[in-house]
């Protein structure tokens, strides 16, 4: 059982580059209902990379802050629980600590792991330093997307409770480390794109690349750590 922190947030302009994003959060303070599309109230810019069944939660682990903060110390005073976007936050969860489908209870709620969240530049833009989202992607802290399995509502001082853990599955920071490699194995990536509970678009991104691996002997491409910011 973990105690955690909420926060949701409207869309709001980036101080460097003006674009819109949902990445400004702020405490909540009144129990709220979690539906299967994420917290009422809450809200993303950009609906391609952002939202959807398989991100309908965010949980950033606290204790990364201390280590962003170190690596990048003229942000140090914004680097604060809610500040990545998350709609969760938590000191007594990481990556190391979850499997790919685990389900917890948080409040009435049912949540379950599906995926690790892909750093985006916005986070660059938003603490107007550049490297955090590539140093982010680079030592695997990103938190992770729950889906909400059963909605219902949730209190601020609720606390999550692993109800179902996926014996077998790999951990976020074993499925991340895995990815990191210039060439897996691609009888580890299929085991990982066969988790129970992974999304269906990363399941689908990780069979490609076992694929791709299977049938070719030059190293691929490795995968972009992190959403790059589009064109002008």
């Amino acid at each position: 059982m973990a105690s955690i922190s909420l926060f949701i947030g409207t869309v709001a302009p980036l101080p460097d580059s003006g674009r819109l994003s949902g990445i400004f959060k702020h405490p909540v303070s009144n129990p709220i209902h979690l539906g299967r599309g994420g917290f009422d109230g809450d809200q993303q810019a950009d609906l391609r990379v952002h939202g959807g069944p398989d991100k309908a939660v965010h949980l950033y682990p606290a204790a990364h802050y201390a280590l962003l903060a170190k690596q990048f110390p003229q942000a140090a005073d914004d680097l604060v629980p809610g500040s990545h976007a998350e709609k969760i936050s938590s000191a007594g969860l990481d990556e190391g600590g979850v499997r790919i489908g685990d389900i917890f209870q948080l409040g009435e709620a049912l949540l379950q792991v599906c995926q690790p969240r892909s750093p985006c530049w916005k986070i660059d833009d938003r603490f107007g330093v550049d490297g955090i989202a590539t140093f982010i992607g680079e030592q695997g802290l990103t938190g992770w997307y729950f889906r909400v399995v059963q909605p219902g509502m949730v209190a601020p001082d609720a606390r999550l409770d692993l109800r179902e853990s996926s014996a077998g599955a790999p951990t976020l920071h074993a499925a991340l480390a895995l990815l990191r490699l210039h060439r897996p194995d691609p009888c580890e990536l299929r085991h990982l794109a066969a988790a129970p509970g992974i999304a269906a678009g990363w399941r689908q991104k990780i069979d490609a690349r076992a694929a791709w691996l299977e049938v070719n002997d030059a190293p691929p491409v490795p995968p972009p750590l992190f959403h790059v910011k589009p064109e002008e």
